[in-house]
């Protein structure tokens, strides 16, 4: 029972957020078995990214700055570039600027939910902190995801010009958010958390802001609303 209760508390907050994400697609839901497969590949990144964390800190050491901006924030934001725009970037499914905001956040969440499972796996950690948990680095996995989900999104359906633009802007701003964030556990340990919620607040409120605006910039959206007309 204890095993169910603490897995169930680590699970719950991710397949929670995935759930928002997916009903906040207005105009054309993804297949939902597109957006398992992206979450579940969040699972499975966990293996290389521990190797790569590991020979890195084996490598470079593992002082606050390095371990939070290249070891930390580094490998996981790249490796989840990597595999969204592998996998995403020109999948037919991908049509309208919300749904790389939707996949970004399912590769995100997943890696975020396994993350979370091995913390309160190890850790038997009590309620209290596994709710900071949900509030904090899973929520930030998922507005990292936002933000590079919304950058690549911008990139697709850009002018020629600008794609290479929004693509770096899609991997650099995920990245130096959650090396920032990283940063301020790593060094403020005892004062973090008047650092961490401010923070949070900007990614929430810039998310949120992001997600309207690809939503507004769906070629679906007039197309409902002429549907709407017609009823």
């Amino acid at each position: 029972m204890l095993v169910f209760s603490v897995i169930a508390s680590a699970l719950a907050p991710g397949l929670a957020l995935m759930t928002y994400f997916y009903l906040k697609d207005k105009y054309d839901q993804e297949p939902l078995h597109v957006v398992i497969k992206m979450f579940l590949l969040g699972f499975l990144i966990v293996i290389p990214v521990l190797i790569l964390q590991r020979g890195m800190m084996l490598w470079l050491g593992d002082g606050p700055v390095v371990e939070s901006l290249l070891i930390s924030a580094g490998v996981e934001e790249v490796l989840k570039w990597f595999v969204l725009y592998h996998l995403i970037y020109n999948h037919v499914e991908f049509d309208e600027p919300y749904d790389s905001i939707l996949y970004a956040t399912a590769i995100s969440l997943g890696f975020a939910t396994v993350e979370n499972i091995l913390y309160a796996w190890y850790s038997q950690a009590a309620f209290g902190p596994m709710l900071i948990r949900a509030l904090l680095p899973v929520s930030g996995h998922a507005m990292f995801g936002v933000i590079m989900g919304y950058y690549i999104g911008r990139a697709k359906f850009s002018g020629h010009e600008t794609r290479r633009k929004f693509l770096l802007l899609s991997l650099f701003l995920p990245w130096m958010y959650h090396g920032i964030y990283d940063l301020i556990l790593n060094v403020l340990t005892h004062s973090w958390i008047w650092f961490i919620i401010p923070l949070m607040v900007l990614l929430w409120y810039g998310g949120m802001g992001k997600i309207t605006r690809a939503n507004n910039r769906s070629p679906f959206r007039m197309i409902k609303r002429e549907e709407e007309v017609k009823t």
